[in-house]
């Protein structure tokens, strides 16, 4: 109940400071495309946004909104969604933010599965609908789980862990949460102090590939090039390194400096650029915002600025987005 009794710490907004800083001035139509708890939409409207689009795909984001969300009237427009669709919700916006990690308020309640720490269901669906992590675990090939857990997870034991997955399941279904994370911890070496859990990585993998969580980042981040108004700012905060690894190729792109052709090959004419680039380098956490927040650890911020370049098409494969067949 501890957790429960204090929500402010693990709720609070990660690197909304340098957010705010980076798009300033704050001004106009914004979409939250990571709504969750609410932290980067109180934010902006706080520093100046005239309005706030909230997107999630979690229903219970907006009831826990309801306390608060009225005494912003009408500058509050909440939309359950996916923010790959963002661009059907709302045209010529002021900005884009995306927060993707986990939502805390997620991860406290044991009965969503997301959490290896707290007993519960092995669900992780954050739209609440669809197959569940459990689904997958129980039904998928061996193969397939393994795929799963090294191209989304980066874990380097995933075979090891899928064939005991697979081997356990023919006893009984796996079903909760603990059950998983004791399965997984058996594969690998015990932890040192201060290394991660050693079921983080699988779930962290299985939770990417039951929300199709790295489909919705590249959509997401076409749908924004779409969405935004020339001038109009990008701003997204990952927090392991695929994700950084998808935004940055992504905006690299389409800001025009992906590379040329080599010296010695005729020059390919490039489209417009549909970005500007705020830095080449990601932003992190101060030690302020480490000392205040220590889930901010991990997190990177890009920025960047729309164009009045038209739209245009990129490849998924082209900005790494791990892919596996038959899920």
């Amino acid at each position: 109940m501890a957790a429960a009794s204090a929500p402010s710490a693990p709720h609070t907004p990660v690197l909304l400071r340098p957010i705010l800083t980076a798009v300033a001035p704050v001004e106009g139509v914004w979409l939250d495309g990571t709504f969750g708890a609410g932290g980067y939409t109180r934010g902006f409207l706080e520093a100046g946004a005239a309005r706030v689009i909230a997107v999630d795909r979690d229903p219970l984001a907006f009831e826990m909104a309801a306390k608060w969300a009225g005494d912003y009237g009408n500058r509050i427009t909440m939309q359950q969604g996916v923010f790959s669709r963002m661009d059907e919700y709302a045209q010529d916006l002021d900005g884009v933010v995306l927060d993707l990690g986990v939502s805390s308020m997620q991860l406290d309640q044991a009965e969503r599965g997301f959490s290896f720490m707290k007993d519960g269901p092995l669900d992780m669906r954050m739209s609440q609908d669809g197959p569940s992590a459990a689904d997958l675990v129980n039904e998928a090939e061996e193969e397939i789980i393994a795929n799963i857990l090294f191209q989304y997870g980066e874990e380097r034991a995933s075979r090891r862990i899928a064939k005991a997955i697979v081997r356990a399941r023919e006893d009984a279904p796996i079903t909760t949460t603990l059950e998983l994370a004791k399965l997984v911890e058996g594969c690998l070496p015990r932890s040192k102090p201060g290394q991660s859990h050693p079921a983080t990585r699988s779930f962290q993998a299985l939770r990417i590939a039951v929300n199709n969580e790295y489909g919705e980042l590249f959509q997401g981040l076409m749908a924004a090039e779409r969405a935004l108004k020339p001038g109009g700012k990008l701003a997204v905060v990952t927090f392991h390194s695929v994700e950084d690894r998808m935004v940055k190729r992504f905006l690299t792109a389409r800001a025009g400096a992906g590379g040329n052709a080599n010296r010695f090959a005729p020059a390919l004419e490039q489209e417009a650029p549909q970005f500007t680039l705020k830095s080449r380098k990601a932003i992190g956490p101060d030690a302020q915002e480490l000392d205040e927040n220590p889930r901010s650890r991990s997190a990177k911020l890009r920025v960047a600025t729309r164009t009045d370049a038209p739209s245009g098409e990129i490849d998924a494969k082209s900005i790494g987005m791990p892919m596996v067949r038959g899920i």
